[in-house]
Formats: C-alpha cells, structure tokens, sequence
C-alpha cells in the first residue's frame, strides 16, 4: 500500500534529483486570470512562464497543485471523477523536450513506483492536417521497452492540447493508463473497448507544447517549446493501490466513512450519493479554506461553492441525514487534508461557519418546494391526474433544487407519478447548456441560466413595471433580449424618454431593488394570471399552465408577470440598475439598453 504522502513525497524528490526546482500550490482563486473561475490544472499558474517570462526558480519545476473542476460534475459518483483533486506536476520551460520527459515518466512510473511495464499502455496523437502523427513520441516509449502493441495513436480530442482560445501555445500530448485489471489489448480498438469499461486507468500526461497557432489558422513551431506534465494523485493512489474506485483513497475515504456513519443503515460505500457528499464537501471546504474568504453566493466562485453545498445537502436527504450535517463532514475533511494545506486550520472557523448558514437557507428553499409539490400535487388531484409533468418536476429542481429521486418518492407516497423520461430531457438539455459555460465567466444568452443573466432578467421585470408606472400605463412589452452584459428592452411609446423619466425609471427600479423584495412564482392558468392582472407578452404561444412571477415586499406588489426565465430569489441580489441608452427601433416602439452593477 502506498499513502497520499508517500506518492507526493517520491514524486518531488524524484523531479528535484533530476534538477527540478519545487513551487508551492497556488492559490485555488486564479490571479489576474478573468477566463477562469478556479485553478484546473497545475500549468494554469504557469501560464506566463510557458509563454516565454522567464521564472525565478529557473527552466526545471515540480509541484503539487489543488484544483477545482467543474466541466465533469455530473460524472461525480463514479469511479474516478472529482470535483476537487490535487495535481502533480513537472514542466520543462524551454529546456527538455519529448525524449527526456517520457523517459522520466517511465523512469518514475516503473523504478519508483515499481509498475511492472505490462501493466501501462500510452497514447500518442495520431496527426492530421495541423500537425504529423508523434512518431517521435512513440519511438521514445518503444526504446524504453513498450511493446508496440500497447501505444495507441489517437486524434486531437484525446491527444493534443490547447490553444486555450483561438490562438497561442498548443501542441500533442501522450497519456499513460494502468492496467486496473490484469488484462492486456490486442490493438487500439480493444484499447478504447477496455478503456470505457475501466479496465484502464490514465494516470499520467505529458503535454508536448510545440506549436503556436496563429489568427488564421496555421500551427508554426514554437521557439520556446516546453513540456507541462500532470498526474492526478487520487487516480494515481487508487489504481497503484487496486482500489475499486478514487473514494478509498487516505484522503477521501474517512470522509465517506462519516458520511455513512450519518446515514441511515444499509448504505453501501459505492452508493453514489454517499460518494458526491464526500467530493463536494471536500471541494466546499478547500474553497472556503483559501484566505480570500470566498463566501456562498449568486456569483461567480460563491455560485459554484453554493452549489457544491446545496448538492450535498439534496443527496444527503435522500440517505437520511437528517438536520446540519456538513460542518461534521467539514471537520473530518478539514482534519485530512491540513497537513498539506495549512490554510484550512487557519480558517477553520470560517469554514463551519459558512456551511452552517448556507444549510439554514437551502433548508428554507427545500421546506418552501414541499408546500410547492404538495400544491401541485393537489392540484393534479382535483383534476383527476396522477402525473406530475417533466416542466413541473424541472422546476422543482431548479427553483428550489429538488433532485428528481426527491420528487419522485414524494410523489409515489401520495399516489402520484412522475414523467421521469421528459425531465431527462429537459435535464439534458439543460447541463449541455451549462456544460458549455462551465469553468468560465458565464459568458451567453439567456438559455445558460447564469447569474448575470438571470439578474438581468429580473430586473426587466421591474424596468418593464417602471415604465407603466413613471411614463406611461398603457406600455407594454414588445421583445426583449439579454446577454451576461446588458439587457434590451423593446416597448410601444412613439416619444423620446426625457432625461427626467429615464432617472426617474432608474429611481424606481433601484428603490425596488434596495426595498429587498422577494421574488416568488405560482404555476396557473393563463385565465387566472389574466384575473390576477399579470402581464404578459406573446400570449398566443403560452401553454396552458403558466408561471407568474411576483415581485413584492409584504402587502406591497411591485410586479406580476407571466415568464419562464430564470430569476434572482431577492431584488437585493441585483446591485445598481441603470440606463444606458435608449433609441427608436421602429414606428411607435423605442428600445431601453440598461445593466445592473
């Protein structure tokens, strides 16, 4: 059996006896970074020195890197997925290239680690019209003793890397893999067969930077070409120690133990619930853990840390954890992974504190979607119906992040069920949505739900409610459209706002936002949202349940409008609105441009 420590401490005096300098982990918050929310990879903190910036400890580095990761969330649970993870790595700057890295890899992976060379395979990039297939790569495996029968040649989505955006440094990669069971490929199409069945293990890659792509396309060779090398530690521990999966490694497996110990009885370790509590708790903590004391939130790193919580929290209902249960994870947590991260001591108070206050407002979220579910279910009742819709169950989940498990046991307990196939659906669709933002600044339209466009979205309400209010009853929506910078506002009026209506349209709306308003929806008929005097727009393509938002503050109602966007839970989440240009689009309809700050 070989310990975390063990790994990490043969690792750096391996690199430094071939004249590797070692740098501490970055922080988890990259700095003066704005296309990344977290730190993925070791490289990442690197970046300028990659580029050619000399670094002060010299050409040769080695490091043990914290990372968060998002893009793979919904795989958290299985074998091998982690939300946090740490990252060992080497780099090159300019110094070695391919042979020298591959026969180090080898050297470490085999002398050091004792793996017999028929339990590694390796790939290499097969080429295509950018660049030639890496025989230089593959020449260098096979003179150290790989059989030609384990290097596999794959094509740019498995071995190459980069550029991150349009252009810059980029290059092939090649990737080593453990045997996990004692079998052997005959080629490569048995490879990827075994390999998807986890029979197979990557465990190493050793990215080859050696082009730079230009504006229009071409990949020219690099003056600086340098290697950037990561192995995942928890991967690395599980395959070398036969583990069924990453979850029984030194630093993950006491977390699942009290997890378990706070479940009810008959939950197995490879439950995947038990198994997503473990990761993000851990994620939850290393986050809350740096000394920029990032806090749950709407926004970007407290948007994903609350999600890793309100996560937790859903799969620890559907164990049976009953009340706060994270700050007891959090200690366990805390207590395995400061040896190596001494922040975590040093803010451990902030950490439980946190916790406890995000259950306390998910709590109230969850207790508020059962009054919703059983509204609905009685609703279903009195209509002679004995299934809930996928649109409803979805907005379960998304409104008060109602897993569909949740849904669906409550559903049954009362005699009713659920369309289980259409909210797969509407879940696909929605996490390839999400998918695509992910690990980024939320960068898009409207359908990616991010928080700035869902602030934006709001506040369309309430500018839509100021117009009636300071210019004119009688105006109405015309279209709208939002981004993650501005929102645009079309409306009927056939005059220019003076400068007087455009402050006081912002007046109202920030007094609005100030006030603190609660924003809450009911699902009806589109006969009672028109009772109700909600607003609507395009009516004719309404189905025939439809959501009305309402925007109030105790007996004082602000807005009620038909809409299926996405929306803050409080107009104080919204900061600052304000205009910035108004103009005529067409006869009698004027377009209004705003942001919130």
């Amino acid at each position: 059996m070989i310990s975390t420590s063990e790994l990490k401490k043969k690792y750096i005096e391996f690199f430094q006896e071939h004249g590797h300098k070692v740098i501490k982990s970055a922080s988890l918050i990259p700095e003066n970074d704005p296309s990344a929310l977290f730190v993925m990879a070791g490289m990442q903190p690197l970046a300028p020195f990659l580029a050619g910036e000399p670094h002060p400890e010299g050409p040769r580095l080695c490091s043990i890197q914290k990372c968060i990761r998002t893009v793979d969330i919904d795989d958290v649970g299985d074998l091998w997925h982690l939300s946090f993870f740490e990252m060992i790595g080497n780099w090159s700057l300019g110094d070695y290239f391919k042979d020298e890295a591959i026969k180090m890899s080898f050297e470490f992976l085999t002398k050091r680690l004792g793996i017999p060379v028929e339990r590694l395979s390796v790939t290499c990039f097969a080429g295509d019209g950018d660049a030639p297939r890496d025989d230089e790569s593959a020449n260098a495996w096979e003179r150290l003793g790989m059989p030609k029968s384990r290097i596999h040649f794959l094509g740019k989505q498995d071995n190459w890397w980069g550029p991150v955006g349009q252009t810059g440094p980029c290059g092939p990669d090649t990737e080593m893999f453990y045997h996990v069971q004692d079998v052997q490929e005959k080629n490569t199409e048995d490879f990827l067969r075994l390999s998807s069945s986890g029979s197979f293990c990557e465990i190493w890659n050793d990215v080859l930077m050696q082009y730079n792509k230009t504006k229009d396309g071409r990949f020219e060779s690099l003056a600086q070409k340098n290697v950037d090398t990561g192995m995942g530690v928890e991967r690395t521990i599980a395959a070398l120690n036969g583990f069924d999966s990453v979850y029984e490694c030194d630093t993950l497996a006491p977390i699942l133990d009290k997890v378990l110990s706070l479940s009810k009885p008959g939950i197995e370790r490879t439950n995947r619930s038990a198994r997503i509590i473990t990761d993000h708790i851990r994620a939850a903590v290393m986050i809350l853990g740096e000394d920029k004391h990032i806090a749950p939130s709407n926004v970007e790193q407290g948007y994903i840390l609350r999600r890793f919580i309100r996560r937790s929290i859903r799969h620890a209902r559907m164990l049976g954890i009953a009340g706060k249960f994270c700050s007891a994870v959090a200690k366990v947590a805390v207590d395995v992974m400061s040896d190596s991260y001494p922040e975590l001591e040093r803010n451990r108070g902030y950490i439980f504190a946190e916790l406890e206050k995000e259950e306390d407002r998910f709590s109230a979220a969850l207790e508020n979607g059962t009054m919703r579910l059983e509204s609905m279910l009685n609703h279903l009742e009195g209509s002679g119906q004995k299934e809930l819709s996928a649109k409803d169950a979805f907005d379960l989940f998304q409104t008060f992040g109602f897993p569909l498990e949740m849904t669906v046991e409550m559903c049954k307990e009362k005699g009713f069920r659920v369309d289980q196939s259409g909210f797969d659906a509407l879940m696909k669709e929605h996490q390839e949505l999400s998918r695509k933002g992910a690990e980024q600044k939320f960068k898009g339209g409207l359908a990616d739900n991010s928080i700035e466009t869902t602030k934006l979205h709001t506040a369309t309400h309430l500018l839509n409610e100021a117009l009636r209010r300071v210019v004119d009853p009688s105006i109405h929506q015309m279209g709208s459209n939002i981004t993650a910078e501005r929102l645009r506002f079309d409306f009927n009026y056939d005059k220019k706002l003076t400068d007087d209506q455009i402050k006081k349209v912002e007046e109202w709306v920030n007094n609005v936002i100030k006030a603190g308003a609660d924003v809450s929806f009911r699902t009806m008929s589109v006969d009672e949202a028109k009772k109700l005097g909600a607003q609507g727009v395009f009516e004719e393509r309404y189905e025939r349940t439809v959501k009305v938002y309402t925007i109030a503050k105790g007996s004082t109602i602000y807005s009620i409008e038909i809409c299926g966007g996405p929306h803050v839970k409080n107009t104080r989440e919204l900061g600052r609105f304000r205009i910035t240009k108004q103009e005529a689009v067409a006869a009698g309809i004027r377009r209004i441009k705003a942001v919130v700050e």
